[in-house]
Formats: C-alpha cells, structure tokens, sequence
C-alpha cells in the first residue's frame, strides 16, 4: 500500500473500531436483535469506506495521495471537484491567511473530500438496495421491513448531505473572508458536530453540555495531530539512521518510533471512537425533530 506511518496508524485505528462493531454485532446476532439486517449492512458500508480511504479496493485511484500537509500536502494533493480546487486556488493566492492557517484550512478541505466520498459510498449503497428491492414480485412482511431499512439510509443520505452543504458554505466563507479570530473551534470535525448540535433537538441545557464535551474532544484531536507529527518525524530520522549503520542509534531511534507509534494508534482509536459516539448522539436529536 506505501502508506505512511502516520497513515499505517490510522488504519489500524479504523481497523480496531471495525473489528470491535463486528463482535458487538455478532453477540446481537447470536441474540436475535439484528433481523432487518441494518447493523450488518451498516457494518459492510463502514468496511467499504476504510477499503476505499486506504486503497484497498482494487482501485488504482481510490487511494488518498498520503503525503505530510505540513509539508508538501497543500502542493500534491489533489480535491477532486472543481468548486473545492477553486476555493483552495483563491485561499492560496488571496494573501488572509498565515502559513499555520493554510495548513488547518486545506485539513477542512480534504475532511469535507471525505465527506463527499463517504456520501457516495452511501448513496451507492441505497442504489444497489433500491435496485434490489423493485425486482421483488411479491411483497411481503420481510420486504416491508426491507423498506424501513431503506428510509433509514435515506435518513442518513440527507444528514450527510446537509452536512456537506453546511461544510461548504463554511469553506465558501472562510475563504474569500478568512478565518474568524472569535470562531468557538478550529477542527473541521468538531465544527461540523457543533453545526449540526445547533440543529438538533436539544434543550440548552444539553446543547451547552455538549458544547464542553466538543471543546475536550478538540483537545484529544490535537494531542492526537501531536503525536502524528512527532511520529513522521521519528519516521524520517529512523529512515536516515538505517543509512548510518550505527546500532545503538539505531536501536534508540526504532524503540522511541515504537513507541510513538502505539501511542498515535491508541490516541486515533479514542479520538475516532468518540467520534463515533458524539456523531450518534447528534443523529438521534435530528431524528427526534422529523418526529
């Protein structure tokens, strides 16, 4: 795959996640709580999404170019839709922004490319399931449940696709305007769960709880882009020492990238697993208002 450490780090998070929702849905199973099939087929979408992100769907392209935003990434990455490239060119070019929020801008970029992609898989997904369910002749109980399922992915369609359509008005805005030097958060996950909070059916009470738990969550985040760095680094020296052939260098080097190798892993498991958390509390409070 030629990935990165940091990239390496990622996908063993991802992959712990999925690995411990695959147990949870088999003991659920094993119960007899998953009849509709739902939690399996969301399992199956979220499994496409970590194949596509990583390149490891048989397609060439699919993969994320893996590069160092702090470095090179804003150069040799690509958006793939014009409107965004657009954005990103005037941004550039317009002279409101430092070095440092050059870099946080183009991270609100490429997290709004993989919404977008995310959105796509999805909307696929339904496709394939609509397709499905019109070649069926004769209805049924199980196919009445079939259509719950459907209006349930429908549901999700429409919340990402409000979030991308939040997102990019915010892109749209920061970059002709720049950033907000009063805005409340800076990480673009942490904005989009705050966006849509705002939308939910929540007291204020309970939108002000969660206001706290955004700005804890924002903190991990950062430890987390911490020690993704550091990790790039170690990665870079341990890549010269190898060239050096001193030992103890070396093995000094590969122990501290050992180690800063776990903690990146573990930090990406906790933020993404939060994430997870925060973004299911949200969608019950949307679903609450169409109630």
């Amino acid at each position: 795959l030629h990935l990165s450490a940091v990239k390496l780090a990622e996908l063993h998070s991802d992959l712990k996640i999925q690995e411990k929702d695959e147990l949870s849905w088999k003991k659920l199973k094993a119960e007899g709580l998953d009849e509709d099939g739902e939690k399996e087929a969301k399992l199956r979408r979220n499994l496409n999404v970590i194949m596509t992100k990583y390149g490891m769907n048989g397609k060439k392209d699919s993969q994320l170019v893996d590069t160092n935003y702090i470095k090179d990434g804003a150069e040799s990455d690509t958006l793939d839709d014009p409107r965004l490239e657009k954005l990103w060119s005037k941004a550039k070019t317009s002279g409101k922004f430092s070095d440092e929020e050059l870099d946080k801008l183009w991270r609100e970029f490429k997290h709004h490319k993989e919404k977008i992609r995310e959105y796509n898989i999805l909307l696929e997904t339904v496709s394939r399931t609509e397709d499905i369910h019109k070649n069926v002749i004769n209805p049924s109980e199980e196919n009445l449940v079939k259509e719950e399922i459907l209006h349930n992915k429908h549901r999700e369609l429409k919340e990402k696709l409000r979030s991308i359509n939040q997102g990019f008005e915010r892109l749209r805005k920061v970059s002709h305007q720049g950033y907000d030097t009063a805005s409340e958060f800076e990480e673009p996950r942490v904005i989009d769960l705050w966006d849509m909070a705002k939308s939910a059916n929540f007291t204020e009470k309970e939108l002000e709880s969660f206001r706290e738990e955004l700005k804890h969550f924002e903190a991990k985040i950062e430890k987390h882009h911490h020690y993704q760095k550091q990790l790039e680094i170690s990665h870079q020296k341990l890549k010269h020492v190898e060239g050096t052939g001193d030992k103890d260098h070396l093995n000094r080097n590969k122990e501290k990238y050992a180690m800063l190798q776990e903690k990146t892993k573990e930090l990406g498991y906790k933020v993404k697993k939060h994430l997870q958390d925060l973004s299911s509390r949200i969608s019950q409070g949307l679903q609450h208002n169409e109630l």
